[in-house]
């Protein structure tokens, strides 16, 4: 009886493995785009701007202390000078609306926005190139 348990187990940890292992892939792509990016838009002098995050809700706006570049209109994804891409949305703070927020570099991906609640969804690879028009 415990022979198909274990044998669902085994094929649940190869799937994941299997997951982990695409996902690390899609990201390893993604860096290398945003590695060329940053290094063209740099050669190019293209401006920055100081990049602030995005409350919850959409009404506060914070300081993060980053520079780089917002890839969508709604300002909530960008590439920082210093190659990591950012998630600006974040949780609504009176604290953080007097000392700004610190963000944590995410894995990037090759897609933006898939199971987004608006359903839009873009290819990073076309903001990219956009920002570089």
């Amino acid at each position: 009886m415990g022979d198909w348990r274990e044998e669902r187990q085994k094929a649940m940890a190869a799937r994941s493995a299997a997951l982990a292992g695409e996902r690390a892939a899609e990201a390893r792509k993604a860096r290398e785009l945003i590695a060329a990016f940053v290094a063209e838009a740099v050669a190019r002098r293209l401006p920055t701007t100081a990049l602030r995050a995005q409350g919850y809700g959409g009404r506060a706006r914070y300081r993060t202390g980053l520079t780089g570049w917002y890839l969508n209109q709604a300002r909530t994804v960008a590439i920082g000078v210093d190659g990591n891409y950012y998630v600006l949305g974040v949780p609504r703070s009176f604290l953080a609306r007097l000392v700004g927020v610190r963000l944590q570099p995410q894995e990037p991906r090759l897609t933006i926005g898939v199971g987004g609640p608006d359903g839009e969804s873009m290819s990073l690879k076309d903001l990219l190139d956009k920002q570089l028009l």
